[in-house]
């Protein structure tokens, strides 16, 4: 909230548009998101007035004005090629306003059959003005490698089981999605992964859709140097614990990606409001996405995800837009391969540009007790501290608690995720303090267990056998109704 009113401070520029909008969308609003998507993207606020006054739109016309945009958007008639944009819903000082992030695109859009730029002065028509559009073509094209097109590439060398199994997670998300009643190929043209060359005239699967959808070998033909690496190395220092190479497309690149994570890294029970929520998936699925998404795949440099003592990092080639530590607070963000990130938000492994690093950061200090890091340059480096499980060197799955002292907020990292192990213990019955500590391994009673208890108490997810005598050695401790629900719901 603080940021947008910070934003409407500003005033109108080249990547910030007001429109008032009260009761229906005004034709130029998509012109001015034709504008962003061939420009540097930008930030576009429905009621609010060229000077920057909030009007706000009319509450009982905001799910229609909603609903209209994204049908508009979605439209190739409207905008060509479509966009996938969201709409969020804000008050301000009692107000709607309504919030809609265009994100730059790495092709040139037309809206009504014209074609539009942003300059400092609004939105420009540059249709017949033949040397403008053909820079704009040109910067395009040479930004951004995932539009390079293969011509012998056609629809045969894709997996169209792949195909099917991202047209379906989208439409179960969203039941009225434009790929439901797409076949293959439009389903490629529209998410721009099938193009036509403007000075060639020959058409093919572009870089994007070979490494999303392509069969293994068609891949290797196009990018041969296409590797993840994904290394354990917390034992065997030298080398590694435990290695997968993946080479296959960036489908299910991305979930080795999340299989390993799972596989190597703890997940800490943790509460959000009265619900169960995974933070080690909220922040690995960030990470993974941005290895794939945000990667110069013309660089041979392999990314590589590390997984060791007390942390995580993570290293992909890149065109830098800045050196050093990123401030998550003021930092804009860029959209590497726009067509890649826009076709997994499609398919929900990424959230909208932005949103994943308020992610990141928002559960990255509560995960391994400091905030991760991300360092843009050359090589892109995300850091990311975790809960510091001792590995054996036979790469066991069952993560034992190191002895050595750890940090306060490590311990407390840790003791989170001994909760989980209680409620799923006494899932099977009552036990006692002895008995829990047992069951979830644990040679004694350590203090992080004992804190637990309490809170697990305190909030009413157990309780005791005998409430009068809460000393008593015959003591036990079961589920209440709420924690046999919160353990329904890990089940399901």
């Amino acid at each position: 909230m603080a940021d947008l009113k910070e934003l409407i401070k500003q005033g109108e520029g080249i990547s910030v548009e007001f429109k008032e909008c009260r009761r229906t969308l005004s034709r130029d609003v998509y012109e001015t998101v034709c504008a962003f998507l061939n420009r540097h993207g930008g930030d576009l606020l429905l009621g609010v007035s060229d000077a920057g006054a909030v009007t706000g739109v009319d509450t009982d016309c905001v799910e229609q004005i909603k609903k209209d945009f994204v049908t508009a958007i979605n439209n190739a008639q409207k905008i060509n090629p479509a966009s996938y944009l969201s709409v969020d819903e804000l008050q301000i000082d009692g107000k709607s306003v309504l919030h809609i992030f265009v994100p730059e695109s790495s092709q040139v859009h037309r809206c009504n059959g014209r074609i539009f730029d942003r300059n400092e002065d609004g939105d420009l028509d540059i249709t017949d003005h033949t040397s403008m559009v053909g820079d704009l073509y040109h910067r395009k094209q040479t930004t951004y490698s995932e539009n390079k097109i293969y011509p012998y590439a056609r629809l045969e060398h894709l997996r169209g089981d792949l195909i099917a199994k991202c047209r379906k997670i989208a439409t179960l998300r969203r039941e009225e999605h434009p790929w439901a009643n797409m076949n293959d190929l439009d389903l490629l043209k529209s998410a721009q992964l099938y193009q036509t060359d403007s000075d060639t005239g020959k058409s093919g699967v572009t870089l994007a859709g070979i490494l999303l959808l392509g069969k293994d070998d068609i891949i290797l033909t196009a990018v041969p140097h296409h590797r993840t690496d994904l290394i354990l190395r917390k034992v065997n220092l030298d080398r590694y614990d435990d290695r997968d190479f993946v080479t296959t497309n960036l489908i299910e690149s991305y979930e080795r990606i999340m299989a390993f994570v799972a596989k190597h890294l703890p997940d800490p029970f943790y509460l959000e409001g009265d619900m169960r929520i995974s933070i080690r998936d909220a922040i690995f699925r960030e990470v993974a996405s941005n290895i794939l998404i945000h990667r110069e795949y013309t660089n041979a440099f392999p990314a590589k995800l590390i997984i060791e003592r007390g942390q995580v990092r993570t290293e992909n080639s890149n065109k830098p837009h800045g050196f050093g530590v990123l401030n998550p607070a003021t930092f804009t963000p860029f959209p590497k391969n726009p067509v890649i990130g826009a076709f997994f938000r499609q398919i929900h492994r990424a959230d909208e540009l932005g949103s994943g690093v308020r992610n990141l950061m928002k559960y990255g200090k509560a995960y391994g007790g400091s905030d991760p890091e991300l360092v843009e340059g050359d090589i892109f480096r995300i850091i990311v501290k975790c809960p510091d499980f001792e590995v054996r060197p036979t790469v066991s799955t069952k993560l034992r608690p190191e002895s050595r002292p750890q940090s306060r907020a490590q311990s407390g990292a840790q003791s989170r995720a001994q909760s989980g192990a209680i409620l799923q213990a006494l899932g099977e019955g009552s036990l006692s303090a002895k008995e829990l500590a047992e069951n979830i391994e644990l040679k004694s009673k350590t203090g992080a267990f004992k804190r637990m208890i309490k809170e697990l108490l305190d909030r009413k997810f157990i309780e005791y056998t005998i409430p009068d005598k809460p000393n008593s050695r015959l003591q036990k401790y079961r589920l209440t109704d709420a924690g046999k629900r919160l353990q329904q719901k890990e089940e399901d």
